[in-house]
Parts: C-alpha cells; structure tokens; sequence
C-alpha cells in the first residue's frame, strides 16, 4: 500500500476537509496509508515538499508569492482549495448582542502578528470601515500561545480560527461575536499544494479522489458524527466545541462542495494583498494553481 506524507502549516477543525480524509478512512479506500505532521515554526510547509518529508501539504495560494517575488520557478503548485473563506472569529470576554467591528477600535486585540492571518485581518478591517492602526494588538505568537495569553487575562478580544473559540466558550472564558470570513467574501484562503512530478502520478489521482469524496461527505453529515470522527485529533477540546465549530463552518460555506481554486476567488486574495502591500504585482493564476489531477468518472 503507497504511503502519502501529508503536512499542514497550521492545525485546526478549519481544515477538515483534509484531516477527515485520513481521518474517515477515505484514502484507505483508496488503497492509500498516510503520515501526517505539523511543520515546525518558521518552516512552510511548501519546504517539505523540496526536501522530501512531504507529498502534499495545507498550504494558501499566498504561499507561492513570495517564491516568485524571489525569482524561484520550481514552487509547489496549489490544486485544489480547503477553504474558499477566511476562518477566523473574533472573540470577546463577554457576549454583545450590540458587537459591531468598531468595538475593536482602541480596544487590546490577541492577534495573529503576520502572514495571511494578519493580511485577511486587516483587509476584514478596512471592508467593515474602522481604522486597523486604532487596534492595539497584541501578538504572542502562533495559535497556541494566542490562546494561552487570552486564557491569561490579556485582550479584550481574540482572533482565532476553530475550535480554539468554541473551547474558550465552554470554559467559560469568551463569547465569539463575528466571524472574519464574511466581511471579505469568497477567497482562495487555504489550498492543497504538491510538486509538479508528484501530480502526475496515479498516488496523486487516489488522493484527490479520496480528497473530493471526504470533501462531499463533510457536507453532507450532521457536524454531530463529523465531531465523532475527528475528535482523536484535537486532544483537550471538548465533542460539544468541536461539534459546535464545525457546525459554524458548515454554514460559513467555507466548504464548498467542489475542489477547484476558482479564478475569482483568487482575484479576491490578489486583491487582499495588493492592498496590504504584500505583493507588487497581481500574478498570473496559472503562475500559481493548476488543476487538480484527472480523477475519472469512477
């Protein structure tokens, strides 16, 4: 049986798509085994694939412009999407029937410091009209630590993707107040990326099979069972929370029923990062996605 080495950039119940795939028993059906990691801080995932120690990696379309920008050609290509929404809610202490984004105005925000997370934020911020530099953010480090410094009494508000949130409610330590996906729209936010040579060949087409009908199924069942399923791989969080967050990404709509990168999804994450000037240049799509391999009419 081929193994197929998958690596995530970050881990959370936003990427169900892929972990239900391992998760589900999609790829064995596929007669595929898996390995799965985390990269470690300061690695893109996109890295591993140059070295090996990976075949497919969670990565965002993002990712590859700074490889052009540094003049690289031989960069992972991204093919099909996870999330097509940014995934992050914004939390505060206490509930607010009356919350809207310019409560974050002056007020102490646990936040992501850089990367997409960052550049999402600040465009959320700009569509929803405050000003992002009357925030003051407060930036420990990746996700673990954002939680850990709010659990510790720092912020008023916390930015954070699932089911971080849904945990820090059960414990009675917050109420999320709004989700970021919706004040930006459909985007290409997360993606699947592999080699060139790895998405030629029959492992690749299993894969993206198995992909495409875990991506199917996670639409199709109550969050319930969903919870049931991944709950092996998100120790210290509870089945209510866990339920609770992939129910709130079910209705987000982040995961949409089909896997390809659509073309103007990407003209939106262009369109994020030309305006936090992360890029210089709007690139080209196929200087960044590809199609997902033939999977056949099976």
């Amino acid at each position: 049986m081929s193994t197929v080495k998958i690596q995530f950039t970050l881990f959370s119940a936003f990427y169900s798509p892929l972990i239900l795939t391992m998760a589900g028993g999609f790829l064995k059906q596929e007669g595929l085994d898996h390995e799965w990691s985390v990269s470690p801080p300061g690695k893109p995932a996109t890295e591993s694939i140059a070295d090996g120690s990976a075949d497919v990696v969670q990565s965002a379309p993002s990712q590859a412009f700074n490889a052009i920008a540094r003049g690289e050609t031989d960069y992972p290509l991204h093919f099909a999407q996870i999330n097509e929404m940014d995934g992050f809610f914004i939390t505060g202490r206490e509930a607010d029937a009356d919350f809207s984004w310019h409560r974050l105005e002056g007020a102490e925000v646990v936040m992501f410091g850089g990367g997409q997370p960052n550049a999402m934020f600040r465009y959320a911020c700009h569509q929803a009209g405050i000003d992002y530099q009357k925030i003051i953010p407060i930036t420990p480090g990746g996700a673990d630590a954002i939680d850990q410094a709010f659990r510790a009494g720092q912020g008023r508000y916390v930015q954070q993707q699932g089911p971080y949130p849904q945990q820090l409610e059960q414990d009675g330590l917050g109420r999320v107040l709004a989700q970021v996906g919706p004040m930006i729209g459909p985007c290409a936010f997360s993606s699947l990326a592999a080699s060139r040579e790895w998405l030629q060949t029959e492992e690749a087409r299993a894969f993206t099979r198995a992909y495409a009908v875990a991506r199917q199924y996670l639409n199709q069942v109550p969050a319930a069972e969903i919870a049931v399923l991944l709950q092996s791989y998100f120790p210290g969080v509870s089945l209510t929370a866990l339920e609770s967050c992939i129910s709130s990404y079910q209705h987000l709509g982040c995961w949409t029923p089909y896997i390809e990168i659509t073309r103007p999804a990407f003209e939106v994450t262009l369109d994020v990062f030309e305006f936090t000037g992360g890029i210089a240049q709007r690139y080209p799509y196929e200087m960044v996605c590809t199609a997902a391999p033939d999977v056949g009419t099976e």
